[in-house]
């Protein structure tokens, strides 16, 4: 008997272990033979821990689950009061069109015999008799683009670095994931590492790259201790090493864990950061594709964007680019946070609204009030009130509205949500963030906090003030913290008014 039972961090904080120890021992005490699996999350979070008992009819689940649920599950599972019937047909599941996230929460993420009678492996077989001009065709073709920032597309970044004069090449994972309401990267490194490794090596083969970095935050402590597992068992099965899958091309990668600080997910900082040095973000040109990591040609992509390059080469590049919308192509993991009454993980191509990903799929707020705004991009992100929730998901939609879409992490707020209080904390964060480096930065965050205080306590002359410290930062600014920190501040200005001048009655 095989029972699924996440070893997710999320599922784990909310009592997977204790969850897959109860029904351990409950199977003992009966003699039932059982194989319990630690799979990644399916991403339904208020279902978690879900567990799962695989049948000839498919997987059934059953959640959210308890250690006191164990026994019922060997007496009578159709009965049992956590059973959800087929876990495929879950309404939150089978609406998804899972490309990237096909195979998390669907197999032991260390084994990687099961990674590869789910399709893994398919992709890189694909690149190595493709090699390097045929597959940098495939993902320029594709449509994808950067999961973790402004959106650029992946296939010219590697067309670049393919073109660069030099011997040493390197590939970087940025799994810097430091955004509010972003946990996909970590999903996927705890539910299905081999597909980012797998994407990691297709990524060497394309532009000449032997060598590889994942670059993690110290605050995963799960995902890291998984994505190290998955590069031992890799290098033991000659995924890795001299000659990858006995082929004559090399390539090896290793972690490399960062302390925190948010301005490492910034590229060039994040550069700096392996390299052993202070997280400060570099002035550009010269651009990492020419001059990266130890000044060597480097891919720096997100771990969303090289871990779904696998299913591009396996499926085709045409079948990709057939999901989305305008030049946003392909599939997005939306993250679903906040006050938000089905938070997860959900992946549907581009194109949706904002309307239909909070209030269809999301099931609007956790608590029922009314939705106030929901902040997109992560804590440099807009707020986007409901009479935006038209606006189609993609980039340029996101860019056209005064937003934008970044990581696919979504905070959502109801109307009592005090958006003068959530703007301060954006400028707060930015200030307290800041590497640095570029004054508009360094200085402008500081200025926007204290000028966001002087309108709080009245003073109209600090709005104009406030917009045009906004536009220097936007114009100035050497990295995405300090030129993104703006937006949530001005939309909440823009949208809600009426906080700032409760801000002001309360001070009176």
């Amino acid at each position: 008997m095989k029972i699924y039972v996440p070893a997710d961090a999320a599922a784990r904080a909310l009592g997977a272990d204790a969850v897959a120890s109860a029904i351990a021992a409950a199977a003992e005490r009966r003699g039932i033979a059982v194989q319990i699996v630690r799979n990644g999350s399916r991403g339904m979070v208020w279902l978690e821990p879900l567990v799962e008992i695989e049948t000839p009819q498919g997987r059934q689940g059953f959640g959210p689950f308890a250690p006191a649920d164990a026994e019922a599950l060997f007496d009578a599972p159709a009965t049992h009061p956590k059973a959800l019937g087929l876990t495929e047909e879950i309404p939150y599941l089978k609406r998804q069109t899972r490309v990237t996230f096909a195979r998390v929460g669907v197999i032991d993420p260390l084994d990687l015999a099961d990674y590869e009678t789910n399709g893994g492996l398919a992709g890189l077989r694909k690149a190595l008799q493709l090699g390097s001009e045929g597959i940098i065709a495939e993902v320029t073709d594709s449509g994808l683009r950067g999961r973790g920032g402004a959106g650029f597309p992946t296939g010219i970044k590697w067309r670049t670095v393919a073109d660069a004069p030099g011997p040493q090449k390197y590939i970087v994972c940025n799994a810097d994931e430091g955004d509010s309401g972003s946990f996909a990267d970590r999903m996927l490194i705890e539910g299905d590492p081999f597909s980012l490794i797998e994407g990691m090596v297709i990524a060497g083969i394309a532009v000449g790259a032997d060598r590889g970095y994942v670059y993690l935050r110290s605050e995963y402590p799960d995902a890291i201790t998984v994505m190290e597992r998955a590069i031992s068992l890799a290098r033991d099965a000659g995924l890795l090493g001299p000659a990858v899958m006995g082929s004559d091309f090399a390539f090896d990668m290793e972690v490399r864990v960062g302390a925190g600080a948010y301005v490492c997910g910034e590229e060039t900082a994040l550069l700096n950061s392996i390299e052993g040095k202070r997280g400060t973000v570099r002035a550009k040109p010269p651009l990492p594709a020419l001059h990266g990591l130890w000044a060597k040609p480097t891919v720096v992509n997100n771990l969303l964007s090289l871990a779904t390059v696998p299913m591009i080469l396996a499926q085709g590049a045409a079948q990709y680019c057939n999901y989305g919308t305008g030049r946003s192509r392909g599939t997005i993991p939306l993250q679903l946070a906040g006050n938000v009454r089905f938070g997860g993980l959900f992946e549907a191509p581009f194109g949706l609204t904002l309307g239909e990903i909070v209030n269809d799929i999301g099931g609007g707020t956790a608590t029922g009030r009314p939705l106030k705004a929901v902040q997109v991009g992560g804590p440099l992100g807009a707020w986007f009130p409901p009479k935006l929730f038209d606006t189609a998901f993609g980039y340029e939609e996101y860019a056209a509205a005064g937003g934008l879409i970044g990581h696919a992490g979504l905070v959502v707020v109801d109307d009592t949500a005090d958006m003068a209080a959530y703007a301060r904390f954006a400028m707060e964060f930015c200030a307290i963030e800041s590497c640095g480096k570029c004054t508009p930065c360094r200085i402008g965050s500081v200025r926007g906090v204290e000028t966001l205080d002087r309108i709080a306590a009245g003073d109209a002359a600090a709005t104009s003030l406030l917009h045009d410290l906004c536009t220097t930062m936007r114009l100035g600014s050497l990295c995405a913290l300090g030129g993104f920190a703006p937006y949530p501040v001005l939309s909440a200005l823009e949208h809600f008014p009426q906080d700032f001048a409760r801000a002001k009655e309360a001070v009176e």
